[in-house]
């Protein structure tokens, strides 16, 4: 049987609680004999600040290369607001995200019919969403340079963030979207700000003439980010797959995950380029949520989002398509059940703990696989 080599970074706040129900799961499928995976586990964010001074160490940096998948849980909290900038807790995150090469983060907004109610618009408008965000990770205002505050004197400052993009890096995260598309719906909407921004006018130029010269088969509309979010509110089931910059990415698919009912519902995953002698790629694999400092330690976090982001490994990382749909299964059973943690109760009088859910998971997975 094949091994696979996972390192698991739980983190900060509610990290560990959730990536908790995720080991359950990993360590039954391997005893099981369904997959085998060799885990490794390392510390990240203000952990490994606590640890090591950094937001992650040297050793654990080599570790996340070596493995076939990352899974992440959240980074962040109060405890570490006062900490040098380059060693803040997402300083760890923006580190793995660059040095593994993870340009596309894939960030899908699902409503399952149990949870339609739950959503923030009205059941018909969401029912049956399933759409992806294609989102540019490696590029735009996060990293262009320059990126700085500039004393003017007489009480004055200035803060200066560049949004810089090369040809190259739309293209490659444009082809990750039009590919995705050819699998699901075959459209595909690529957004901007064009009408205000020079990068804006590029990203649309080069989305085009990909479009044309080597996905001519799929459907290619184009709309201002402004306008798409305001589209995600009104009518979220016209879209596919949305493919946009790291700074109106990240936006939209927090809007995104409104939709579904829960922050806690939403995984994602981030893909470097595919090794063409070896067909794998570097990923790392995340829940959107964050690390929820109010809630930490209290039992009650979603871990949905952190076993689907596993789910979304099982599919990315190691081509086991067949059981990523058995675990979105299992998901989807429990919740049709009517199992809920807190934050998707709704009306509900009664809400279950992060490891109920997490075991009510693990069982419908296993009576699938039995």
């Amino acid at each position: 049987m094949t091994s696979y080599k996972l390192f698991v970074l739980p983190g900060d706040g509610i990290g560990p609680e959730v990536m908790a129900e995720v080991e359950k799961i990993l360590a039954w499928l391997s005893e099981a004999g369904v997959v085998r995976f060799e885990v490794e586990k390392g510390l990240v964010g203000g952990a490994a600040y606590d640890a090591h001074g950094m937001a992650i160490s040297e050793a654990d940096m080599d570790r996340a290369k070596a493995a076939d998948a990352v899974l992440f849980g959240a980074v962040g909290g109060p405890k570490w607001d006062h900490v040098p900038y380059d060693v803040r807790p997402e300083a760890g995150l923006l580190r793995l995200r660059k040095e593994l090469e993870l340009f596309a983060n894939l960030r899908p907004a699902i409503c399952y019919p149990a949870l339609a109610d739950a959503s923030s618009l009205k059941r018909e408008l969401v029912e049956g969403l399933d759409l992806m965000i294609v989102r540019e990770l490696t590029g735009g205002v996060y990293f262009g340079e320059p990126k700085e505050i500039i004393d003017l004197g007489n009480g004055q400052k200035r803060g200066i963030d560049t949004q810089v993009y090369d040809t190259y890096e739309i293209e490659r995260i444009g082809r990750v979207a039009f590919d995705l598309a050819r699998k699901r719906r075959n459209k595909v909407t690529s957004s901007e700000k064009r009408n205000v921004m020079k990068s804006g006018v590029l990203w649309h130029e080069v989305i085009s003439a990909l479009h044309t010269r080597e996905y001519p088969d799929v459907t290619l509309e184009h709309q201002l980010a402004d306008a798409l979010g305001m589209q995600l509110v009104r009518r979220p089931k016209q879209f596919d797959v949305i493919v946009t910059d790291n700074l109106f990415g990240d936006m939209l698919s927090d809007v995104a995950s409104m939709l579904t009912g829960s922050l806690g519902m939403l995984p994602s995953a981030s893909l470097g380029e595919k090794n063409p002698r070896t067909e794998t790629r570097k990923a790392l694999y995340e829940p959107v949520h964050g690390s929820a400092p109010d809630i930490a330690g209290k039992g009650i976090a979603n871990p949905i989002a952190m076993i689907g982001s596993l789910g979304m490994a099982l599919r990315y990382s190691f081509n086991l398509g067949d059981l990523a749909d058995r675990v979105e299964q299992a998901i989807a059973g429990v919740l049709a059940k009517g199992i809920r943690t807190g934050d998707i109760a709704g009306d509900a009088t009664e809400s279950v703990s992060t490891a109920q859910m997490g075991d009510a998971i693990l069982a419908e997975l296993q009576a699938a696989l039995a």
